[in-house]
C-alpha cells in the first residue's frame, strides 16, 4: 500500500495544488525534494567562453532563469547595457518578468505569442539588424541556432547556467512507497544520492518519455508514466494509480 510519495519538485504554494487535493482524498503523504537545482555560472567561467555581452544589441530569454542569471551575472561584470538594448521572451510572462530588472516602458521588449520557439523566430525575423544573444542552460540541443541559422539571423548562444545535483538532506528518512521524477537529470540525481538504490517494492513514477528513458537505462522499473490519453498530468496519473492499487 502506497503511504508516502516523494515528488522531486519544490513544495506547491497554493492550497488548492490537486497534490493536496489527493493527499486528503487518499489518505497518503507528500514531500517535496527537487533532485536537481539551477546555479549560475561566475564571470569567471562565463569569461572562458570569450562572448561580450555587449557585442550584441539584442538578448533572447527562454526562461526566469536566464533573465535572473544575465542580470546577476552583469552586474557581477559590472556590464552597463545600453538604453536601446532589446529583449525577447519566449512568452509573455519571461517578458514581463524583466520588469524585474528594467524599466518597461524605457525598453524594447518583444514576444511570441505561444510560449514557442517558432513563434518566437518569427517575431525576430522582423528585426533582422540585430545581434541576437541567447543565454541558455549548459544542458540544450542545436534546434535554436539551426531555426536562428534558417531565418539568417545573426546569434550567439551562451552558456550562463547549469543544472546541478541538490542534495537529499541526509537526517531525514528516505523510505517513501514511491518516487515521482520529471526529468533524466532527477533520475541522475537520485543515483548520486543514493549509489545503493535498491528499488524493491518502491514506486518509480515519471513524467516524459525521456524521464522513463532514463529510468530504464539505469535499470530501474517505471510503475507509473503520465501523460497518457487517461491522464495528461502526473497528479491526474497519481490519483488514477492510488484508485486502482488500494
Amino acid at each position: 500500500m502506497i503511504k508516502k510519495i516523494l515528488v522531486s519538485q519544490p513544495k506547491p504554494t497554493s492550497e488548492k495544488s490537486p497534490y493536496f487535493e489527493i493527499a486528503n482524498k487518499e489518505h497518503v503523504e507528500f514531500t517535496f525534494h527537487p533532485f536537481i537545482k539551477v546555479e549560475g555560472l561566475t564571470a569567471r567561467e562565463f569569461r572562458q567562453q570569450k562572448i561580450q555581452i555587449l557585442d550584441h544589441s539584442a538578448i533572447v530569454f527562454t526562461s526566469r532563469h536566464s533573465v535572473d542569471f544575465f542580470f546577476t551575472l552583469c552586474k557581477e561584470m559590472r556590464v552597463a547595457l545600453p538604453e536601446d538594448m532589446k529583449y525577447f521572451g519566449l512568452s509573455e510572462a519571461i517578458a514581463l518578468y524583466i520588469q524585474k530588472y528594467v524599466q518597461y516602458r524605457k525598453r524594447k521588449v518583444f514576444f511570441g505569442s505561444t510560449g514557442r520557439w517558432p513563434e518566437l523566430v518569427t517575431v525576430m525575423a522582423k528585426h533582422k539588424t540585430e545581434n541576437y544573444l541567447v543565454p541558455l542552460s549548459d544542458v540544450h540541443n542545436d534546434d535554436v541556432a539551426r531555426m536562428l541559422d534558417e531565418k539568417k539571423l545573426k546569434h550567439t548562444e551562451c552558456v550562463m547556467y547549469r543544472t546541478v545535483t541538490n542534495d537529499y538532506p541526509k537526517d531525514k528518512d528516505f523510505d517513501f512507497d514511491m518516487i515521482v521524477l520529471f526529468t533524466p537529470a532527477g533520475v541522475k540525481s537520485l543515483l548520486e544520492n543514493f549509489p545503493d538504490f535498491k528499488q524493491g517494492d518502491k514506486r518509480l513514477a515519471c513524467f516524459g518519455g525521456v524521464t522513463k528513458a532514463a529510468i530504464e537505462e539505469a535499470g530501474l522499473r517505471c510503475d507509473l508514466f503520465a501523460p497518457t490519453p487517461q491522464a495528461r498530468s502526473m497528479t491526474a496519473a497519481i490519483e488514477m494509480y492510488l484508485g486502482e492499487n488500494k
